[in-house]
Formats: C-alpha cells, structure tokens, sequence
C-alpha cells in the first residue's frame, strides 16, 4: 500500500552557487508543493487502516518552519535548490517515518525532485 500527501507553503529564496547573472541569484520566492510519499501493508484488523504514524504529524511542523520564510536563513538550506530541499525534508523525516520511501518537491507547476533517499 502507498499512501501519499500533499503540503503547500509559501518561500523567499535565491541560489548563491549559480553563474554570476543567472535569474535564480536574485531574491525570489515560489509557492511550493511537497509530496510525501510512505509504503506498508493494511491492518489484518477489521479497521482496514495502515499501522504506521501519520506523515501530517511530522511534516506540519517542518512545512510551518519553512512557510514565508527566506530559505536561505533556515539551518541547512544555504543553497535552497529543490535537490537539496528535498533532502533537508527526507533527513528530517525518516527518523520519524520508517515507511518513507519518497519526497517530491515543487518549485512551480512544471518543475519538481523527486527523491527517494540515501
């Protein structure tokens, strides 16, 4: 069984690293969309429902620390890029969620990483 979750939060950032007058050097910001995704089997209960924690209790606090934020200011996101967003949340998750096994993150409608961890 996959279960997976969406989570929305508005940010500020800019990209250090890249060439000197490349867009992404300046201050921007993007409406974000991260995607969780966990793997397990059902309950042989008659509940029907999945015997692992809820992602909504480890991701809430995470996506409310990020939110009108300036990534750049937040503790290992000098360099914001989707990459590196992507695993600053799966670090951050897995301790908590066992059955992670993906993070999606969303710049924008057409652009997206997809990460499954390391």
């Amino acid at each position: 069984m996959r279960l997976e979750r969406s989570y929305r939060f508005e940010a500020a950032h800019f990209l250090p690293r890249v060439p000197p007058g490349h867009k992404c050097a300046r201050m921007h910001g993007h409406s974000y969309q991260i995607e969780i995704a966990i793997e397990g089997e059902l309950d042989p209960s008659a509940t029907g429902s999945w015997t692992s924690p809820t992602s909504t209790s480890a991701v809430a606090p995470l996506v409310r620390q990020l939110d009108h934020q300036v990534l750049n200011e937040v503790d290992g996101l000098g360099n914001p890029t989707s990459e590196l967003l992507a695993r600053w949340f799966w670090q951050r998750l897995a301790p908590r969620l066992p059955a992670l096994c993906e993070v999606i993150v969303s710049e924008t409608p057409t652009s997206r990483c997809i990460y499954r961890g390391s």
